[in-house]
């Protein structure tokens, strides 16, 4: 454990020492998919300075002093977002101890009536930049995520606050703009309603009703009653306000509802889930709510997604609607299977280029750090992937991984692991190199 623990420091240190560096990167003859207004160059070259991308373009000049990295004709993309995660929170998910995304239970004696609401509830402070689990995704192109609590039977489906962030090794990962409210809806949170979806919205707009200001003192919420709790009050205001709160929903009619709550109340709707997103796909356009939602679930799981299908990506998309993927069920530990579910989608009629999108640019837009990460673009942090062969396809892997322009280590837990036991009879290599 002790070694593991080092090799977490080293790759951590090395990683958190990319803000400092000052140094220039020039990726050559590489087949640029930049995700953004210039599309794909076929033999593009991008050059780095100080882990921000100052140059894209074809045949470019080498930069004096530059560190050269020949491509090969390799596709070169940026950093892929690895869905609604906890990685970071959740090392083991069998061990309770090191699973950090619930606000957890309420106490044995307090009656499930009586159980107060509390969507300040923020994750973010609880993100560990250091976990095993994020660098055996890194190596795998996976950059950035967005941590989202989960639901309990036993709380509220107002789950709590979440946010985006990079892997990039430091402890202050969270990018701007990206804080978010959860809340889970359908059939995964019915229990908490008494077993009543209507009871849901009827809870939901209570709990609004209490977060937006009183017209007269006489119509606040006294102390010790209500929903919310007064920093709850506080948290979900902010939200109401024009801010971002992402609805886990599947059936068509509950999608409806969220599209019609982000109206009345003036807040910015996204889907998660949205198995039947497809039949109200117009409506989400006309709305302009982006959808998120896991591009293998044809065959249904529950009541909500009777009607799911594979080619939901392809008829959001050509309905105007900004997609995105994430996964649902081990989306932390096998974030890096996210790469099938975009190339499922552009198997099932998503164009090629839009699969990519939903991997960058469009989870980066919805969250709204688009500014800085998702596309290769002049001014954007260099969060880059170099692949050998097309990214989308689950037999193709990642050559090298760039987290703020520089290299890394292509190695986590399950590579040495694999050396190890991979080696002839004999002497086995150590399981995490000396001196680390």
């Amino acid at each position: 454990m002790r070694a593991l623990s080092v090799l977490a420091g080293a790759v951590a240190l090395a990683l958190a020492g990319l803000a400092s560096a000052q140094s220039v990167v020039f990726i050559d003859n590489a087949k640029v998919h930049t995700a953004g207004a210039a599309g794909t160059l076929a033999n593009g070259d991008v050059v780095i300075t100080n882990g921000v991308i100052s140059a894209v373009g074809a045949e470019l000049a080498a930069p004096a002093g530059a560190t050269r990295i020949d491509a090969k004709g390799q596709p070169l993309t940026p950093g892929l977002f690895a869905g609604l995660t906890a990685l970071g929170l959740e090392e083991i998910s069998a061990e309770s101890s090191t699973v950090h995304q619930n606000l957890g239970a309420p106490a044995p004696h307090v009656h499930p009536g009586e159980t107060r609401w509390r969507p300040e509830f923020d994750v973010l402070p609880a993100y560990n930049p250091r976990s095993q689990v994020i660098g055996v995704n890194r190596i795998e192109g996976l950059t950035f995520t967005v941590l989202a609590p989960g639901a309990l039977e036993e709380g509220s489906f107002v789950a709590g606050q979440g946010g985006a962030v990079r892997f990039d090794g430091g402890f202050d990962a969270l990018l701007e703009g990206s804080r978010s409210l959860f809340v889970d809806l359908g059939s995964g949170a019915v229990a908490i309603s008494g077993g009543s979806r209507a009871a849901q919205y009827m809870l939901l707009d209570q709990a609004i009703r209490e977060a937006r200001p009183a017209p007269s003192p006489m119509m606040m919420v006294s102390p010790g009653h209500g929903l919310l709790t007064p920093a709850g009050r506080d948290a979900m205001s902010k939200y109401l306000r024009g801010g971002r709160v992402v609805f886990h929903v599947d059936r068509a009619a509950d999608i409806r509802q969220v599209i019609a709550l982000g109206r009345r109340y003036g807040f910015q709707p996204v889907i998660a889930g949205g198995a039947e997103g497809w039949v109200v796909a117009n409506e989400l356009a006309a709305a302009n709510v982006p959808v998120l939602f896991d591009a293998l679930a044809n065959l249904p799981s529950n009541f909500d997604q009777l009607g799911a299908r594979l080619d939901n990506a392809a008829k959001l998309h050509a309905a105007g609607v900004a997609v995105a993927f994430s996964q649902d069920g081990d989306a932390t530990h096998n974030a890096r299977k996210i790469r099938q579910h975009a190339g499922n989608a552009a198997a099932n009629g998503l164009p090629w280029e839009a699969a990519l999108a939903g991997l960058t640019i469009a989870p980066a837009r919805m969250f709204g750090v688009d500014a800085t990460i998702g596309s290769i673009e002049v001014g954007k942090t260099a969060d880059l992937v170099l692949w050998n062969g097309d990214p989308l396809e689950v037999t193709s892997t990642a050559t090298q991984v760039f987290v703020g322009g520089r290299a890394v280590p292509m190695q986590s837990r399950q590579t040495l692991l694999r050396d190890r036991y991979m080696a002839p009879a004999g002497a086995r290599p150590r399981v995490y190199p000396a001196g680390r």
